[in-house]
């Protein structure tokens, strides 16, 4: 894929970029190097106060950073600010606790071990690569840099080949904030060429958010170089719907967790599995709320849903719905790609899936969901676990007994409650199965890439 900004919006493409050639690439891993061997002996209140800048530096380009998310992959303009503001946000909470969740630990009785002092330590570990998508081309990014460099790490980044310009904002982001000279920068260049930086020995980690495919690939290179990895691939969320829950608002909140970001997100609900008690009124609900959003301009501040990031994804979501479809899926909404420019996908709603069509098991990527009729909780859990996934789901019941059952039960990283799926720099967040090892966000999120060291003193 080159390196360029196309307009989902129009096809177009804006921009194109040249690949950093091989000595460049040399030169920022070199910076990166330089800049860990400063950065670990900071203080987390300099790297805070850095921090913070950095945040502060994206509040005050909000309006620009939103532009180039919608030009890039097409999020609707409202969601693209949300989403600057979310990755502040994020910066500022990393500024605030990395201290507090890297603080060491010391053995209250240090004499068991033979010691006047014992303990663990959490210690830097140099540059971490990180390879990221251009679904959420900020939030992604800042969740995993904020926490690696207020640990004292350094990170490279390589970006999807559809974002470039969120990564060459991202390049300089830190270095105009205070960190020192090369602490992060943005990689340009092909997935071609990851493996030799992953194979650099001054690059001791990596995390990628990606597709399973790009996961095992990474997480098969990092492991012959015995170097460690936190992957958060792909998912296909159940969103179960129970006899006891609030039907109506179940309905309105999976509408937008099936369709926020143009329906391209991970953790977005995809399965709706519906009590057979309370399965018509929630698919004429939903079928219905899901016709009624405004799809067009995503610059546009009355659009709901944009267009598919790219032509190739478009053509993909297009040729799941039509397999279903031929294999006897009913359409509630939507259905089809609109007859005009762009990479447009009509949000839909399909009833009557089974094993034989593609979407059953593949995740869609896009607005397209999915509605399944059970009888039971018990069968309710057999679909919601019957895929590779094991991302995050949803659960609607006011069932307190019931809410706990599916907790225990459910195959997923993550299980909410009465609500949708969302990513919390307070809370970890990462998948089971093929949805990816490692978490990342919280306090678990800033020891990943963090050496436990144990400390004994005579």
């Amino acid at each position: 894929m080159a390196i360029a900004t196309i307009n989902p919006f129009t096809g177009k493409t804006e921009q194109e970029f040249e690949a950093h050639s091989e000595a460049e690439v040399e030169q920022r891993i070199a910076a990166a190097q330089a800049a860990f061997e400063t950065l670990r002996d900071t203080t987390f209140a300099q790297r805070a106060e850095w921090m913070r800048a950095a945040a502060q530096l994206m509040e005050d380009d909000i309006e620009t950073l939103a532009r180039i998310i919608t030009i890039e992959m097409g999020r609707p303009i409202v969601g693209a600010r949300a989403e600057v503001l979310k990755s502040a946000k994020g910066l500022r909470y990393y500024a605030d606790m990395a201290e507090e969740f890297l603080s060491a630990e010391h053995l209250t009785d240090p004499s068991v071990v033979g010691a006047t002092q014992a303990g663990t330590r959490y210690a830097p570990i140099g540059i971490v690569l990180a390879v990221m998508p251009w679904n959420y081309p900020f939030w992604q990014v800042l969740r995993f840099a904020g926490p690696a460099l207020m640990a004292g790490n350094t990170g490279l980044l390589k970006h999807a080949s559809n974002v470039p310009q969120a990564a060459i904002y991202l390049d300089t982001l830190f270095e105009r904030a205070g960190f020192p000279v090369g602490a992060f920068h943005s990689l340009l260049i092909p997935a071609s060429r990851v493996e030799k930086v992953l194979r650099d020995s001054r690059v001791k980690a990596a995390t990628l958010t990606g597709s399973e495919p790009a996961g095992r690939s990474l997480a098969a290179i990092a492991g012959s170089e015995v170097k460690h990895v936190v992957l958060e691939l792909g998912g296909s969320d159940p969103f179960i719907v129970m006899p006891s829950a609030d039907v109506e608002r179940a309905a309105t909140v999976a509408v937008t967790a099936r369709n926020q970001n143009n329906g391209q997100s991970c953790i977005a609900a995809k399965r709706f599995i519906v009590h057979a008690d309370v399965y018509d009124e929630f698919t004429r609900l939903f079928a219905e709320k899901v016709a009624a959003l405004s799809v067009g301009d995503p610059l546009d501040e009355s659009t709901d849903v944009g267009p598919i990031a790219t032509e190739s994804g478009r053509d993909e979501l297009a040729e799941q719905v039509a397999d279903a479809v031929s294999h006897g899926a009913t359409v509630l909404a939507g259905g089809s790609a609109p007859d005009r420019d762009g990479w447009f996908y009509t949000p839909t709603v399909l009833a009557g899936i089974t094993p034989a069509m593609r979407l059953h098991l593949e995740e869609a990527f896009g607005p397209v969901a999915t509605v399944y009729r059970v009888d039971s909780r018990e069968e309710a859990i057999r679909v919601a676990n019957g895929t590779t996934f094991g991302l995050s789901s949803a659960v609607w019941s006011t069932d307190a007994d019931e809410q706990d059952w599916f907790v225990r039960h459910l195959d997923a990283g993550a299980v909410f409650i009465n609500g949708m799926t969302a990513s919390y720099p307070e809370l970890p967040f990462g998948g089971v199965k093929d949805s990816g090892v490692g978490r990342e966000l919280a306090a678990v999120g800033i020891r990943e890439f963090c050496n436990l060291q144990t400390v004994w003193k005579a």
